[in-house]
């Protein structure tokens, strides 16, 4: 972060945000690059100073820049978080951030894999080795209910979060929400096989469900890497481990067309986010049609 006369108050706020708010590390991550962003852009100006229409210029700086849309309004939106934590921590008056909008992000769809891929992905045998037991099952938990990797790489072993009798695994998602969510017939039968082999890669008392190489807790750059290298081998390119939560939600829709229960299982606060799922399945109906439709066809 640049040296700035209001740093310290910048990092009094993003402490809150660990301690309080109890935000995951990635997103303190994201708000912690926003608010360098603004002090660097502020230069010698102080947090107290800038009104709405530096605002816009730092941001139509920062499109200029080639921000996306996404980003500025992700941007935008941890300056208003700052405002609002500096209004009734430090004082603050206002909120110069209050009214500013971002330029119109075109959201494109998730890429998912589809049905074939993905039955093509987990046909693999582990063959006994206890790293791929281990790749397996974490492949599968997250395919077969739709976990971030976060979610996946904090789970424990022995704290009656993952019940393989009922089928069943409990997490704690973004804004501290929690949720159960099912396990599929796959995955646990792919959860047992890694927790026999556990022993061989753990090192005594760990309490991580998913180990790496030295016996401790698995990052989630290993995960990545680990899935993007599985993934090749079967012959798929550039798969990483939120495009299986996006084939599940996919996948999930396409048979159910349960808009609210795809929701819940995501653990998404709005249903309009699951939506972007509805899409995708139109896609997919819609390259049927213009494949089968004797009026689509071209000539």
């Amino acid at each position: 972060m640049p040296a700035h006369p209001d740093r310290p108050l910048v990092a009094d706020w993003l402490e809150s945000l660990r301690v309080q708010r109890r935000l995951s590390p990635a997103t303190i991550s994201n708000y912690h690059r926003a608010a360098a962003a603004l002090l660097a852009l502020s230069g010698d100006m102080r947090l107290g100073e800038i009104d709405p229409a530096q605002i816009r210029r730092f941001v139509a700086g920062l499109h200029a820049r080639g921000l996306s849309g996404r980003t500025l309004a992700l941007t935008l939106s941890a300056w208003r978080s700052l405002y609002r934590w500096l209004s009734r921590q430090r004082g603050f008056r206002s909120n110069p951030v209050q009214a500013v909008r971002a330029p119109k992000a075109v959201r494109g769809l998730p890429k998912v894999l589809s049905v074939e891929q993905a039955q093509r992905l987990f046909d693999v045998d582990a063959d006994g080795d206890c790293a791929r037991l281990r790749d397996a099952a974490m492949f599968e938990l997250l395919y077969s209910s739709g976990l971030r990797l976060a979610e996946l790489v904090s789970l424990d072993l022995g704290d009656g979060r993952l019940d393989l009798a009922t089928g069943e695994v409990t997490v704690t998602g973004k804004g501290s929400k929690t949720r159960t969510v099912p396990v599929g017939t796959r995955a646990r039968d792919a959860l047992r096989r890694w927790l026999e082999a556990r022993a061989g890669l753990a090192s005594p008392g760990e309490a991580a469900l998913f180990v790496g190489a030295r016996g401790a807790r698995i990052a989630p750059g290993t995960v990545r890497a680990r899935l993007r290298a599985w993934a090749l081998r079967q012959g798929i390119d550039a798969v990483h481990p939120h495009m299986l939560r996006h084939s599940f939600a996919s996948h999930l829709l396409q048979s159910s067309q349960d808009l609210r229960a795809v929701q819940e299982m995501l653990g998404h606060a709005s249903v309009s986010t699951t939506q972007v799922y509805t899409h995708l399945d139109y896609q997919a109906l819609a390259k049927v049609y213009d494949a089968a439709h004797p009026r689509a066809r071209k000539k």
